[in-house]
């Protein structure tokens, strides 16, 4: 009953049900999905070496649907099948469903609209008042370009972005404190040989070093970002944190908290005192908020957060999770966001809007709707 209710809402909505290949480039998900789901994927290796893997979620298929159907237009898909990946609990093979809309340049409209699908199909799946949180990506990135971090740190930042203990964590080795990356402790020569020197250069010695060795693939990592954290890494042995001040700022940053309304003038203010123009990303955020209202959100009701994001890197702006607040230990039963920069990397001539969510249907049903 789940899957026929969520078909016929998908399709009322003018969303075009696809269904893309569930094997793929291994390289596409490790490159652009981030940390978390990497080490998540079931990878397999081709005759000639190529790594494929079972698909882990449906934004990155479809996006790559998009790319060969429908390039450079405005498009709706809807989807719903089996995925795949490690997971600490519950099935390593499980059902999902959701939409993507992509080419809108009317991003607020879009997002709200995507939000609003969110809330109605969790009402037919029987979650009618599900908690909401939003965030946005870009906020934060945009007050990170503001401390004029160098680009090293502003990389790794975002990775951690999304994992509120890891970014603590993370934060509080960017500080000065403990700089390692783990399993690369003890080589601090090497590593002070490094900084310094050019970037290119430096990145392509480690790249000969490691195929010297015969080393193509550690952990699902090629050379190239291998190379990369041993650069950054390297920045880190050498004493360059962030230093006390900019870590205390983007804390007090991430620490701002509550209804969305009253969060865009704390972090206006905060912005402001601190002399970071954030009235671009702002603005954009409270149009989106009059948008959400005009489709009947209650923001009262709405529980906005800085550090709030979805842990994956491909996310460039708005993100939400919808919860339900008799069951929180289910976790977040929809999740989804703003993607930008995806369809270009995936091999667009240009930036595409993006937008879309996904339902974990296992919790759903684990809360008692079949």
């Amino acid at each position: 009953m789940t899957r026929d209710r969520l078909t016929k809402l998908i399709e009322d909505s003018g969303y075009q049900l696809v269904e893309p290949p569930v094997l793929h480039p291994a390289e596409l998900f490790l490159e652009v999905a981030g940390e978390d789901l990497r080490k998540r994927l079931f990878v397999t290796q081709g005759p000639d070496g190529s790594e494929y893997c079972l698909r882990p979620d449906f934004t990155i298929p479809v996006c790559r649907h998009y790319l060969e159907t429908a390039p450079g237009t405005i498009a709706n898909y809807g989807y719903i099948g089996p995925v795949f990946r490690h997971r600490a609990a519950g099935s390593t093979e499980f059902l999902q469903a959701g939409i993507e809309s992509l080419g809108r340049e009317d991003r607020e409209e879009a997002d709200a609209d995507v939000l609003a699908f969110a809330l109605d199909a969790s009402a037919a799946l029987g979650v009618a008042a599900p908690e909401v949180r939003l965030g946005d990506s870009a906020l934060v990135a945009a007050f990170v370009e503001g401390l004029d971090l160098p680009p090293i740190w502003r990389a790794r930042l975002r990775r951690m972005f999304g994992d509120p203990a890891r970014l603590a964590a993370g934060l509080d080795r960017l500080a000065g404190g403990d700089g390692g990356i783990e399993g690369l402790a003890g080589h601090t020569g090497f590593f002070a040989a490094l900084e310094g020197a050019d970037p290119e250069a430096a990145r392509a010695a480690v790249e000969d070093i490691l195929s010297i060795a015969g080393i193509a693939v550690v952990g699902g990592r090629t050379p190239h970002e291998i190379a990369g954290r041993f650069l950054e890494q390297a920045a880190l042995s050498a004493g360059s944190g962030l230093g006390e001040e900019k870590i205390a700022h983007l804390r007090a940053f991430l620490d701002i908290s509550g209804q969305p309304r009253p969060a865009v003038l704390k972090m206006e203010e905060f912005a402001e005192s601190v002399g970071i123009d954030l009235s671009a990303p702002l603005d954009a955020f409270a149009r989106r908020l009059d948008v959400l209202e005009s489709h009947g959100l209650n923001l009262d009701e709405v529980l906005f957060a800085a550090e709030f994001g979805r842990r994956l890197d491909y996310y460039t702006g708005f993100v939400f999770e919808l919860h339900d607040p008799a069951d929180p230990a289910r976790g977040h039963l929809v999740g989804g966001g703003r993607y930008d920069g995806l369809v270009e990397h995936l091999g667009a001539e240009s930036a595409v809007p993006a937008v879309g969510c996904a339902f974990w249907l296992d919790r759903f049903a684990a809360g008692g709707v079949k």
